[in-house]
C-alpha cells in the first residue's frame, strides 16, 4: 500500500487544483493528506470513481479483482455510449471467495487475465484493485507485469481500492494509472496541426456525438477522448496532440496538467453546455490550435460555424421562452455542471432560485457569481426536508438533479428532470441545448402533474401527510421567528464540520476568544476541518461574514516548525508522536513489530500501522517522512 499512499499524496498536492492555488504558502507545504473518515466514501468509493473514469474506454476489457458485488454494483452505472466495440459493457470479475482471502487471489487474477486475452483478444486489459484483495496483500502490479510479459498484451493495474477515499479521489487515481502505463506508449499513424484531446468527457447518452460533427466540419481531429467513446490506441498516442480541452476539472485535472508538463500540450477548461459556452469553447480550441501551428483561417471558419449554429439554436428555443416566463428552477448537481448548466438555463429564459455547490471548486463558485450575481443562492448542503419545502412552497417550479433527489420532487408533486450521469438524453452543444429546453418544457407541462395534485376522493386535504409536514415546518419556523433566543441557538447549532461534529457557534466562539484569522487556527482550537477538509471553504465564509479576511498562516522559524512536526500524533490510542517513532527508527527499529516494542504504537486499534509503515518506507528510501504523519 505504500506505493498507493505515495500516489495519493501526489494527487492531493495537485498544483492546478483550485483549492491548492488558494492556500497560503505554509498550507501548501503541508500537503493535503487526510486520513479517510468513517462515511467518507458514502457517496461512492475510490474504486467506483476509478471505474467510472475509465470504463467508457470501449475496446478495453475491464477486470475487477474482488468480490462479485464490486463489479455488479459498478457495472453500467453511467450511461456512456460507444460507436464501436461493446466489450466494455461485459462485466469481468475474479469473484474472489473465502479461500482466496486465506491463500491469496493472485493466481486467480492471472488466470482471469489469461482467459480474457484468449477469448476476447482486447488491445488491453485494465485490472481494478478493490478493498478485499488490497487488504490481504495481493500485488496486482506484479501480476499485471507478469501477464503482459507472458501474453504480450498491455495489462494496466488501476490501484484504487475503495477504502483509500471517495469517488473523486478514484477519478484521479484512474488518471494516474493511464499517465503511468498508457499515455505515450504508442505512436499515432500520423499527426496534424488540428489534433485535439478532450479530457474528462464521458460521452454520457452520446453527448460527445453532438459536438464531434462541429469539430469534424472545422477539420479538427479528436485525437483522444479521455475517456468517452475512447479507444486504447488513441489514448496511448494522445501525447502527440497539439492542444487539450478539459471538461471536468475535479476528475481529471492531474491528467491535463501532467500532459502539459511532459508533452507540452496546453489545455483550457471549457464547457459545451449552453449556447454561449459552446461558442466560447470552440473559439478557444481554434485559438490554441492556431498558436500551435494551425492555419489562421481556422478562426474565420469557426466564427462562421458559430454564427450559423447560434442562429439555428436561438430560433429553435424562441418558441419556448414565452412558456418559461416566470418559471423558476432549483438545480441540485455539482462540479462543472453547477455553473455550465446555469448559463444554459438562463439562456432559455428560466430563473434560477438556487444551485448546489457541494462538489464545486472555488473557481466554479466564482463563475456562478458571475452568472447569477454576488448574492447568488449557492446551496452547500440542502436537506431533503428543505428541498421539499422549497418545491412545495412553489419557490421552484421544477427541480433538475440526479436520481437520488427525484423522489423529493415527486412527493412534492413537482416536475423533475434528470441532469446527472444516469440521464437518457444528451444536452451538450447547440443541439443539446435545444433538447434540454424541449425536455424541461415536457416536464413542466406534462398533464400528469394536474392529476397527481388533485386529492384522492377519500383524502382530507386539510389533514393529509403533506399538509401536516408543511404545518410542522412552518410551526418550527414561526416559533423561531417569535423567539430570538431560540433562533440564535438554532443558528449556532448548524453543523459546519460533519466529520468532527463542530457547529457554527463553537467556531464563532473560538474566533472571538482567540482572535483567529486562519482556517488552521480554527482547526487547532475546534478540530473543524480535521477530517475530510471539505468544510474549510465554509470556515472561510464565516470569516468573511464577520468582516474578517482569512489570513495566511505565519511562517514558523525552522526550530519551531520542526518541533511542531515532531509533535504530531501518529498513534492516538497510545499517544505516540512522529518524533518518538522517528527516534525509534533511527535507533534501529526496522519493522512494525520493532517500532511497537520500543514505542507501544499500534498497541490500541492498530489504525496507525499503515502510517508507520509509510514512515519506515520513507526512512529506508532516505526521504523525509513529513507528509506521512497523521494530520
Amino acid at each position: 500500500m505504500s506505493s498507493v499512499s505515495a500516489t495519493i499524496q501526489e494527487v492531493f498536492n495537485e498544483p492546478s487544483c483550485a483549492k491548492n492555488q488558494n492556500k497560503s504558502e505554509a498550507e501548501k507545504k503541508k500537503g493535503c493528506t487526510k486520513q479517510l473518515q468513517p462515511g467518507g466514501a458514502a457517496g461512492g468509493c475510490a474504486f467506483d470513481g476509478a471505474k467510472i473514469a475509465l470504463q467508457p474506454l470501449t475496446d478495453v476489457a475491464h477486470l475487477v479483482h474482488g468480490p462479485i458485488a464490486c463489479e455488479g454494483n459498478s457495472w453500467d452505472n453511467r450511461g456512456a455510449k460507444s460507436s464501436g466495440s461493446q466489450i466494455w459493457r461485459t462485466g469481468f470479475t475474479t469473484d474472489i471467495n473465502e479461500t482466496d482471502v486465506v491463500f491469496g487471489g493472485e493466481k486467480r487474477l492471472f488466470k482471469s487475465i489469461k482467459e480474457i486475452i484468449e477469448k476476447y483478444n482486447p488491445p488491453a486489459v485494465f485490472v481494478y484493485q478493490t478493498c478485499v484483495p488490497a487488504m490481504i496483500g495481493d500485488d496486482i502490479d506484479a501480476v499485471c507485469k507478469a501477464a503482459k510479459e507472458k501474453f504480450g498484451t498491455p495489462v494496466i493495474p488501476v490501484n484504487s481500492p475503495g477504502f483509500v477515499g471517495p469517488k473523486n479521489l478514484g477519478n484521479k487515481l484512474a488518471g494516474e494509472a493511464i499517465l503511468q502505463h498508457v499515455i505515450g506508449t504508442e505512436e499515432p499513424e500520423y499527426t496534424t496541426p488540428y489534433d485535439l484531446n478532450i479530457i474528462g468527457e464521458y460521452n454520457l447518452s452520446g453527448e460527445l456525438w453532438q459536438v464531434k460533427p462541429l469539430l469534424d466540419e472545422l477539420g479538427i481531429r479528436i485525437m483522444a477522448c479521455i475517456s468517452g467513446d475512447g479507444r486504447y490506441k488513441d489514448v496511448a498516442s494522445s501525447h502527440r496532440a497539439k492542444a487539450a480541452m478539459m471538461v471536468c476539472s475535479k476528475a481529471m485535472i492531474n491528467v491535463a496538467r501532467k500532459m502539459e508538463e511532459r508533452y507540452d500540450i496546453p489545455f483550457f477548461e471549457g464547457s459545451f453546455y449552453g449556447i454561449q459556452d459552446s461558442s466560447d469553447s470552440l473559439r478557444e480550441i481554434a485559438r490554441m490550435l492556431i498558436e500551435r501551428g494551425a492555419d489562421p483561417e481556422l478562426m474565420d471558419r469557426t466564427e462562421a460555424l458559430i454564427e450559423r449554429e447560434e442562429a439555428n439554436a436561438w430560433a429553435a428555443i424562441a418558441k419556448y421562452k414565452p412558456r418559461f416566463k416566470d418559471k423558476k428552477v432549483l438545480l441540485i448537481t455539482g462540479g462543472v455542471k453547477s455553473w455550465s448548466v446555469v448559463a444554459a438555463l438562463q439562456e432559455a429564459g428560466l430563473e434560477l432560485v438556487g444551485t448546489s455547490v457541494k462538489k464545486s471548486t472555488r473557481e466554479d463558485k466564482e463563475r456562478i457569481k458571475e452568472l447569477m450575481g454576488q448574492d447568488a443562492h449557492m446551496i452547500d448542503d440542502m436537506t431533503p426536508r428543505e428541498m421539499y419545502k422549497m418545491l412545495k412552497d412553489a419557490k421552484a417550479d421544477i427541480m433538475l438533479s440526479g436520481g437520488r433527489s427525484q423522489f423529493i420532487a415527486l412527493k412534492a408533486a413537482m416536475p423533475w428532470l434528470d441532469i446527472n450521469q444516469e440521464r437518457h438524453h444528451a444536452y451538450m452543444g447547440y443541439v443539446g441545448m435545444v433538447k434540454l429546453v424541449e425536455e424541461i418544457d415536457k416536464a413542466l407541462y406534462n398533464p400528469i402533474w394536474e392529476q397527481v395534485r388533485k386529492p384522492a376522493p377519500w383524502d382530507n386535504p386539510a389533514n393529509n401527510w403533506q399538509n401536516r409536514a408543511i404545518a410542522e415546518m412552518e410551526a418550527e419556523a414561526a416559533a423561531l421567528a417569535a423567539d430570538p433566543v431560540a433562533a440564535e441557538k438554532a443558528r449556532r447549532a448548524k453543523k459546519i464540520c460533519n466529520c468532527k461534529s463542530v457547529d457554527l457557534g463553537t467556531i464563532e466562539d473560538a474566533i472571538a476568544a482567540h482572535g483567529l484569522t486562519t482556517v488552521e487556527g480554527v482547526k487547532t482550537h475546534t478540530n473543524a476541518s480535521g477530517g475530510c477538509g471539505a468544510c474549510a471553504g465554509r470556515i472561510e465564509e464565516i470569516f468573511e461574514a464577520r468582516g474578517l479576511v482569512p489570513a495566511e498562516e505565519p511562517e514558523l522559524d525552522p526550530v519551531a516548525a520542526e518541533a511542531k512536526r515532531r509533535a504530531k500524533k501518529v498513534c492516538n490510542c497510545m499517544s505516540v508522536d512522529v518524533g518518538t517513532i522517528e527516534d525509534a527508527i533511527q535507533a534501529g527499529a526496522g519493522n512494525l513489530a520493532e517500532v511497537k516494542a520500543q514505542t507501544k504504537a499500534t498497541g490500541g486499534c492498530g489504525g496507525c500501522a499503515e502510517r508507520i509503515e509509510d514512515m519506515l518506507d520513507a526512512a529506508a528510501a532516505n526521504t523525509p517522512a513529513t507528509l506521512v504523519a497523521a494530520e
